[in-house]
């Protein structure tokens, strides 16, 4: 075959490929060969394939097994549907407008068709490309918001720092979460690696048709190795992926483009690289048969073994990601074996030629990397959607696959031969042991060997002579106590008599009571009453039973249950041999010679039509899973993977498995330099040409930094010319001025309210009679203290006994062990400076300044403390004291009463069910005070505290948020999800991105709340609206874009501070036990 019937071949079949997915698409139908069926029976025309398919499900024939499977005869097909288990049911259209919607079907076909041929673009490629536009336009716009933004792409490049070596991170540039996690898993494939940053482009490209490999492949090719350079050399904790996205856009709407959908992006990407590699291997290797290196790496070869018509065939086809259905299975085992047969398979291995039709898979060729699609997503027909199917799906760390191989055909036959017949086996077995765990007749059933345990007990209790109704006293009260009026016939009496009179006439007056009795007669109320009657049996028991009767039902009853409960513990033990050899069926050495380690993981969260993706990866050099979350590349742990993609835990599984031959250590081995045999690491893995590339955009980031560092430089300069003129403002201001009151601060401060280093935002005061009266008195009382205690009266003297003084009250205080409500930290500034340790000479300087303060020249006294404190002020010498650090703690003293303020507003407000204006205090709090806590374990407040009101006040929004959906009314709609939109889930990344369990179960309980909506019935409007919403909510990105601005800090006193904080942490500084 020429190489030019080969291209037009393997165009034939994409176009193929293109009608199956059309059709699938319209009908609903996923059975390849009816599919195929249709197809050619209508010369390839979907409007009679469409006729054919429901004309053919209005008969409902049976299937015809000479249809049942066509093996492709092409071996360059590499996206055969293998081991599809496709259900086989077809969308109904026959109904009485059948004609209609069949011209409506074949209108809508006919449009789709034409505009396919104009343009050579199908549906699915131009939605896709409208989806990526608008992820990249996304992205464009958010570079160019003015809007605040807190924690997101933060302004200070030391925060985008990559530490060391750590793994290089991906933005998502706008609903490519999909795109970092397939670039990763592959990107730590080393040998796949070097072999994308060693491509060369063929040298002959510009000679080439512009077709399209050279609009495509190539440029894609190109922008893969710059993003893989960067992730090998970059300096930046992350890095942006656009140009590789864009190129995918464009991709989309080339004429030979066949993507279907997202989820094909890795079978795409493979294809490009295939394409790209060729080209350049029939240029190096002309006239031999070039090698491929993707085609090594990651295409594998199958053997089909099958009945057609009793005919038997045998065909070799290609294969590169292996399908597997995930319905119905419990492991990936599981879904191997059943992917691995089709169909009746007896006539393969009986002499007779029987018409039976099936086949068998047989691997002759596994690739290097072995990769698993999980098929999770399925189309429900009756809603007319896809849904996800979220069943748990085990599966190892170390797969073997040798009863998979060609070569281990006939022994793997002989041993499923020998599973098949111990199922059969096992199968009787646990429907023989349920006969003993669920026995009896009615709707309820009960273990046998309790069965007869009870009547054991009910034969055992001791008899009674009455009926359970004769001998409760009907005129006594619920408590048991005997009321007023007596019955006929007393209970003592009624006990006296005979059985045959008991049941007799004498027992008429008890039956029948007289009209007065029947409004009185007492009646026991289980819910309301505190206990039962005492004269009521605790148990049934036999009327009459003799002692011999008792024996020999004793007896039998004992020997019986001895029997059961042998018979089923000798059942639940061969049950469990069973089991045992069924998972040891594999385990001898011949079976285990192919070893595949799993090497990622990549993970889908949420549902069939939103959600988000990461991937786990393993580090075989750190001997630990990573977890590669766009722009967050963390540590992991086998535990984690398994909880996050087994499934049936969370919205949360496995959607593609990506194992690699253990026998293979090239896989990810490092690269050795060859003259000095030293490992090959960062820039020097890289070619020359990608060496500059990464050199320019690390040089363009250390001049972000150096600018950054440039800016922070003349901000400190100017706070420090502000605070030097302020100091020469205040001593100006303290030589002229009068004794006329000033308001009380802590700092030397001047009168200009308009000065930088005006007095301190936390002893700014309304009126002289608060946080300056009370810092007044202090003061006061400590000079009065020192003058009783001091003989010498000189006022240097009275000063340094009243400083000496006031540091040790002030000393007990920072020293005691008090509750939360208590914090004496906010009472004084001193406090904290001791707590957190900070220099001796800043504390002596803000406590002279304490002093020094002129509203305490009420007397001589006091006066001339004042004057002496204002002259040793004045005598410290700059080297003394550093006033950019005297200044760097008061500031720090500042953020800590601000970030007290927003904390106790917020719980304020929480406690009276205010969460929206609640949320942004706790969660700015929260922030500040983790800043805080990272300075000093005494520099901020209670972090689990603030951690449990915030995630509490998201939650709270968000089940009001989804009680205001449920409504269905438009205004309560809009307000729900505008909560969500702009209050809950800008908030969502900040309880992700420290990955502790209770903020993670919190986010997960808020998405399974909005995921309960998606299998409900609601109006179509609301289900859009949902359809637009949820993708949003399950962005696992811990990117934050846009934020709303801090809120407004109101103004306290100390006093005034200090009682309400004092209330509300006595209210609410106990952190509850918290349930999921």
């Amino acid at each position: 075959m020429t190489v030019e019937q080969n291209v037009l071949q393997q165009h034939s079949q994409k176009h193929q490929q293109t009608l199956l997915n059309q059709l699938r698409e319209v009908t609903g139908t996923t059975d390849v060969q009816l599919l195929q069926q249709a197809l050619q029976v209508s010369n390839g025309d979907l409007a009679e394939a469409v006729a054919f398919l429901t004309e053919k499900n209005a008969k409902v024939p049976q299937q015809d097994e000479t249809t049942y499977y066509q093996t492709s005869q092409v071996a360059s097909d590499r996206y055969i549907s293998v081991g599809s288990q496709a259900d086989t049911n077809v969308i109904d259209l026959t109904g009485d407008d059948k004609d209609d919607l069949q011209r409506a079907i074949a209108l809508s076909l006919e449009e789709s068709s034409r505009a396919f041929r104009e343009t050579g673009i199908t549906d699915e490629e131009q939605a896709i490309s409208r989806v990526l536009e608008a992820s990249i336009a996304e992205n464009k716009a958010s570079l160019k918001r003015t809007h605040t933004e807190v924690w997101s792409d933060s302004p200070n490049p030391y925060d985008r720092k990559r530490v060391d070596t750590c793994s290089v991170g991906l933005k998502n540039v706008g609903n490519t979460c999909w795109f970092s996690a397939v670039i990763q898993s592959l990107f730590n494939l080393l040998e796949f690696q070097r072999l994308v940053l060693n491509y060369s482009p063929p040298a002959q490209v510009h000679d080439l048709p512009r077709t399209q490999k050279e609009h495509r492949n190539l440029p894609f090719m190109q922008e893969l190795r710059n993003l893989f350079s960067l992730m090998v050399g970059s300096k930046r904790k992350y890095v942006d992926p656009s140009r590789a996205v864009e190129i995918l856009k464009d991709a989309f709407k080339s004429s030979e483009a066949q993507q279907q959908d997202v989820s094909e992006f890795t079978h795409k990407l493979l294809d490009w690289l295939e394409d790209a590699f060729q080209m350049k291997a029939e240029e190096d290797r002309e006239g031999e048969k070039p090698k491929n290196p993707m085609v090594e790496l990651f295409y594998g070869r199958f053997l089909a073994v099958g009945v057609l018509e009793g005919k038997k065939f045998e065909n070799t086809e290609m294969f590169g990601q292996y399908p597997l259905q995930v319905n119905g299975f419990k492991d990936l085992h599981e879904c191997l074996e059943a992917a691995m047969i089709e169909g009746e398979i007896e006539s393969l291995h009986s002499a007779e030629n029987s018409a039976r039709s099936g086949q068998e898979h047989w691997f002759t060729e596994l690739p290097p990397v072995l990769t698993f699609e999980l098929s999770r997503f399925e189309f429900n027909q009756a809603l007319g959607r896809p849904e996800k199917i979220h069943n748990k799906l085990e599966f190892p760390s170390m797969l073997y696959m040798d009863r998979y191989m060609d070569r281990n055909r006939e022994t793997t036959r002989i041993k499923r031969e020998e599973i098949r017949r111990l199922k059969e086996h096992l199968t009787l077995l646990q429907q023989r042991l349920e006969r003993y765990l669920s026995y009896g007749s009615g709707p309820k059933r009960f273990p046998l060997a309790d069965v007869l345990q009870y009547a054991m007990e009910f034969a055992s209790s001791k008899p009674v002579c009455t009926s359970p109704v004769e001998d409760i006293d009907t005129s006594a009260p619920p408590g048991g106590t005997t009321g007023q009026q007596l019955p006929s016939q007393s209970t003592t009496e009624q006990d006296s008599l005979p059985a045959a009179e008991s049941s007799g006439p004498a027992s008429a007056p008890t039956t029948a009571p007289t009209a007065a009795q029947q409004h009185r007669i007492p009646i026991h109320k289980p819910f309301t009453q505190s206990r039962l009657p005492p004269d009521l049996p605790m148990h049934p028991a036999p009327r009459h039973i003799s002692d011999e009767e008792l024996r020999v039902l004793e007896g039998c009853l004992h020997r019986w249950r001895s029997e059961v409960e042998n018979d089923t513990r000798d059942l639940q033990g061969s049950i469990n041999r069973i089991h045992r050899t069924v998972e040891l069926m594999y385990s001898d050495k011949s079976m285990m010679q192919v070893p595949y380690r799993l090497h990622a993981v990549l993970v889908h969260e949420g549902q069939a039509n939103a959600g988000h993706y990461w991937a786990y990866i393993y580090d075989p050099h750190q001997r630990c899973w990573m977890k590669y979350n766009d722009i967050s590349v963390t540590k992991s742990s086998w535990e984690e993977l398994v909880r996050d993609s087994f499934g049936g835990y969370r919205n949360a599984s496995a959607y593609c498995l990506m194992y690699i031959n253990d026998k293979k250590p090239f896989l990810i081995e490092e690269e050795f330099d060859k003259e000095t045999g030293q490992i090959l690491s960062g820039m020097d893995k890289l070619p020359p040409d990608l060496k500059q590339y990464v050199k320019g955009d690390n040089e363009m980031f250390e001049k972000e930094i150096l600018e950054w560092d440039t800016l922070q430089a003349r901000k400190a300069q100017q706070e420090k010319q502000a605070l030097a003129a302020a100091l020469a403002a205040a001593a100006a201001a303290a030589a002229s001025s009068t004794s006329s009151p000033q308001p009380m601060s802590i700092e030397s401060s001047p009168p200009d309210n308009s000065a930088p280093q005006q007095d301190p935002e936390y002893m700014e005061q309304p009126s002289p009679t608060n946080d300056s009266k009370q810092l007044q008195e202090d003061t006061e009382r400590a000079i009065s203290r020192a003058a009783s205690e001091q003989e010498a009266r000189s006022p240097e003297a009275l000063l340094n006994a009243a400083i000496k003084l006031e540091y040790a009250r002030l000393l007990r205080f920072a020293q005691e062990d008090t509750p939360l409500e208590n914090d004496y930290r906010i009472q004084h500034i001193i406090v904290y400076f001791i707590q957190n340790q900070a220099p001796k000479k800043i504390l002596e300087r803000t406590l002279l300044t304490q002093f020094a303060d002129r509203n305490l020249a009420f007397d001589e006294r006091c006066k001339s403390i004042m004057n002496v404190a204002r002259a040793k002020l004045d005598l410290i010498k700059p080297e003394e004291v550093n006033m950019d650090e005297y200044e760097m703690w008061h500031q720090a003293y500042r953020n800590f009463r601000e970030t007290t303020i927003s904390m106790m507003t917020g719980l304020e407000l929480f406690q009276k069910t205010n969460y929206i204006d609640a949320l942004m205090y706790l969660i700015y709090a929260y922030q500040y005070n983790k800043e805080l806590l990272s300075k000093g374990l005494y520099r901020g407040h209670d972090e689990e505290l603030l951690g449990h009101y915030r995630r509490q006040c998201l939650l709270k929004l968000n089940e009001q948020a989804a009680a205001m959906f449920e409504s269905g009314e438009e205004a309560e709609v809009n307000t729900g999800l505008g909560i969500m939109n702009e209050l809950v889930v800008p908030c969502i990344p900040l309880l992700l991105i420290h990955d502790t369990e209770r903020d993670l179960l919190a986010v997960e309980d808020m998405r399974n709340r909005w995921c309960s909506y998606l299998g409900q019935e609601m109006e179509s409007n609301l289900q859009e609206r949902l359809t637009d919403f949820l993708p949003k909510l399950l962005d696992c990105s811990t990117e934050i874009k846009s934020f709303h601005d801090p809120p407004k800090l109101p103004t306290f006193s100390i006093l005034e501070l200090s009682e309400r904080f004092r209330l509300v942490m006595a209210a609410m500084g106990r952190v509850p036990t918290e349930g999921r």
